[in-house]
């Protein structure tokens, strides 16, 4: 046993050709951020306050769809979620629509905390964050020149942009379509186990570029995008209403527990019980395995085990 720990920057058809000023600060920040969890649990940090962290910073960097980096909903807003799970209690965490709160992770932590309630959403959860004191901004903060001509040019091709998708033959006749699959930056997520086996995983997103007003996807809801318990930690990342139907992340943890398959395999075969090209994950196990299977054209994804493997990757790895 010990400890691991994962994290992801979002999932999709990332086009191989995607340019090295888009690659290369995803892949530094995924290294930054990895580095920040590796320290934190040799520190011995409990391990909810290292997913914590991890996905906090995550959010600050405007590379993702998180925090920062969250892009618009169809009226010009942004409209984040996030959700933390604890593995040893099951207690969780869970907000949707918030337009002004910095760090939503650390709201969704306020929430398993401090309320009787796993998941609050829009005006309540604005208030809640306003009553706990957390850092809020206006909501301009988050609407920056790049993600305004990602909206405009998704409602210019008449359709919502998921992670990295690629433009459709009908938006190539579209002069100004979205170049090199650039659609959207990632959705955000942390897992770890430390050296008792205590799990805990972390989740945040900014949703898809274009989405309706009040959309919610399987960020926040435990079990789909988000779980954790006593033999795994699970955060998903891709098409949410495709996770949603999947119950991609309890699936990972009842194959475990209900079949007895290696959290491997377990993850492997929920990824590939949806649709292809519309899932990753990242997880981990009571025992120190991790494993980042996805069943689109890459994932931007990072793990580090006590035992020395590391790994930054976004495109499946060439094995011998």
């Amino acid at each position: 046993m010990g400890w691991a720990i994962a994290l992801h920057g979002g999932a999709g058809e990332i086009p191989l050709s995607l340019p090295v000023e888009r690659r290369k600060p995803r892949e530094d920040a995924l290294r930054h951020c990895l580095q920040i969890g590796v320290e934190a649990l040799k520190a011995g940090n409990p391990v909810l306050d290292v997913v914590e962290l991890v996905v906090r910073e995550l959010e600050n960097n405007p590379q993702f769809n998180a925090g920062k980096g969250s892009v618009l909903s169809c009226n010009g807003d942004v409209e984040m979620e996030a959700c933390i799970m604890d593995g040893k209690t099951k207690k969780c965490g869970a907000v949707s629509g918030l337009k002004t709160v910095v760090n939503a992770i650390s709201l969704a932590r306020l929430v398993m905390e401090k309320t009787p309630h796993i998941y609050l959403a829009f005006d309540g959860a604005e208030a809640f964050a306003r009553e706990q004191g957390v850092e809020t901004v206006d909501s301009s903060y988050f609407v920056t020149p790049e993600n305004i001509e990602r909206l405009n040019q998704a409602k210019e091709a008449n359709r919502t942009q998921l992670d990295y998708t690629p433009p459709t033959p009908k938006d190539l006749n579209n002069e100004k379509s979205i170049p090199n699959g650039d659609s959207q930056l990632g959705t955000v997520g942390c897992v770890a186990v430390d050296n008792e086996g205590n799990l805990a995983t972390a989740t945040s997103t900014g949703g898809f570029v274009n989405k309706m007003v009040g959309r919610i996807g399987d960020t926040p809801i435990i079990g789909a995008g988000t779980y954790a318990n006593n033999l795994c930690a699970v955060s998903a990342t891709g098409k949410g209403e495709a996770i949603i139907r999947g119950t991609v992340a309890r699936d990972v943890a009842a194959l475990m527990e209900f079949k007895g398959l290696s959290l491997k395999d377990a993850a492997a075969y929920a990824v590939d019980s949806v649709p292809k090209g519309t899932a990753g994950l990242i997880a981990v196990s009571a025992t120190g395995e991790v494993t980042m299977p996805f069943n689109t054209l890459g994932m931007f994804r990072a793990c580090a085990t006590e035992d020395g493997y590391s790994e930054i990757g976004i495109w499946p790895s060439i094995k011998n």
